[in-house]
C-alpha cells in the first residue's frame, strides 16, 4: 500500500496565533491564508506489515523527527492499521525562502498516508487530520484562499479548513523578502504559548482577529484588493503587538524587516498598492497586484537577501497510488 501526494505551503493573511487546546491543536481564532505555487512538499507513504520500524527519509537523508513519529502513530490510530510506515519526502521549500515547510509537509503526509491505506477520505477529514501535525497544515490541503475554522466543539471535530476561492487570487501576487534564514530564537509554538499565558493583549487579539476575518471575507467577495491589503497589514501588526506584551517580551522583527516595511509604504505613496505581513520570523511577505510584482520585487531586492515572486497555489493532490 503506497501513495504519493503533493501539498503547497501557505501564507496567512488573517493570522493563527494562539491555541484554545494545545493537545488537539485547536486555534483560539479562525484564520485565512493564501496558498502559494512556488513552494511545496512531495511525500510518498508506504504501509508495510513486514517493516520492523517506521522510517523517514527527507531530501535523501534518514531523519529522526518526534513530530513526524507522533503523526504516524496518529494516522495508525485513525486508520485502524498496525503496519509500519516508510516515508520518503522532498521539501521544495528552501530554507532561504523564509517560509515554514511544516504546513505543506503535514498536509502531504496526511493525504499520502490516507491514500496509501486505501481510504477515500474527504478533504475536510484530511484537513482535520493534518492539523495534528501542524495547525497551518490544515489550510495547505486546499488552494487559493482558505479559511481554517476555529470550531466550537471541545473535541475539535468542527475545526478544519474550507476553500474560499475567488477570482481575486488570479490577480494577486505574493513577494517574499528574505531577511534571515537562521533558526529563530523563539519558535512559533513557544511564542504562541508564551503569548496566550502572559500577554494582556491576547484576548483583545482574538476578538480583533475574528472581526478582521469577517471584513476580509467581504473584501475578497467584493474583489477589493486595496481592502484585502489593508486588512492583511493591520492584522499582522496586531498579532506582533501581542508578543511585546508577553513576559518576557519578545519580537520577530529585525532592523531589516522594519526597513522593508518602510519601503512598502513608500511604494504605496508612489501609487503602487502593496501591503506587508510577517509571521513568526523576520521575513516579510508582500501582497500586490499581478502587474506590479516586478516593481515591488525590484524595490525590495536591495534590502533583502533574496526576493521571490509567488502566485496562487493549488490544492493538495495524490499524484500516484499503488495498492
Amino acid at each position: 500500500m503506497k501513495a504519493t501526494a503533493i501539498a503547497h505551503t501557505n501564507v496567512a493573511l488573517i493570522k493563527y496565533w494562539g491555541k484554545r487546546d494545545e493537545h488537539l491543536i485547536l486555534p483560539a481564532n479562525s484564520s485565512l491564508s493564501f496558498t502559494v505555487d512556488k513552494f511545496y512538499t512531495k511525500t510518498t507513504v508506504e504501509w508495510d506489515g513486514n517493516l520492523a520500524q517506521d522510517t523517514f527519509i527527507l531530501n535523501n537523508e534518514h531523519k529522526t523527527d518526534a513530530k513526524v513519529a507522533r503523526f504516524i502513530d496518529k494516522m495508525r490510530e485513525e486508520f485502524g492499521i498496525s503496519a509500519k510506515a516508510k516515508i520518503t519526502s522532498e521539501n521544495h521549500v528552501p530554507t532561504a525562502a523564509g517560509l515554514a515547510s511544516s504546513a505543506s509537509a503535514f498536509a502531504a503526509l496526511a493525504l499520502a498516508g490516507s491514500s496509501a491505506a486505501g481510504r477515500k477520505d474527504t478533504k475536510e477529514y484530511i484537513s482535520r487530520l493534518a492539523r495534528f501535525g501542524s495547525g497551518s497544515a490544515s489550510r495547505s490541503v486546499f488552494g487559493d484562499f482558505v479559511i481554517w475554522e476555529k470550531g466550537e466543539l471541545a473535541d475539535g471535530s468542527d475545526s478544519f479548513a474550507v476553500p474560499f476561492t475567488n477570482k481575486l487570487c488570479d490577480k494577486m501576487s505574493l513577494v517574499v523578502a528574505v531577511v534571515s534564514d537562521k533558526e529563530k530564537k523563539v519558535s512559533s509554538r513557544d511564542g504562541m504559548r508564551l503569548t496566550v499565558e502572559t500577554s494582556p493583549f491576547f484576548e483583545k487579539w482574538v476578538s480583533a482577529a475574528e472581526t478582521d476575518l469577517e471584513e476580509m471575507k467581504q473584501a475578497i467577495l467584493d474583489e477589493d484588493f486595496i481592502k484585502v491589503g489593508e486588512i492583511t497589514e493591520r492584522n499582522g501588526m496586531k498579532m506582533h503587538a501581542t508578543t511585546l506584551g508577553a513576559e518576557p517580551p519578545f519580537t520577530y522583527f529585525q532592523p531589516k524587516s522594519l526597513e522593508i516595511m518602510d519601503a512598502v509604504r513608500e511604494l504605496r505613496e508612489n501609487g503602487i498598492p502593496a501591503y506587508f505581513t510577517m509571521d513568526a520570523g523576520p521575513n516579510v511577505k508582500v501582497i500586490c497586484e499581478r502587474e506590479s510584482e516586478n516593481i515591488v520585487a525590484d524595490k525590495l531586492s536591495g534590502l533583502a537577501k533574496n526576493v521571490l515572486i509567488c502566485h496562487a497555489g493549488k490544492e493538495a493532490s495524490v499524484v500516484s497510488d499503488e495498492k
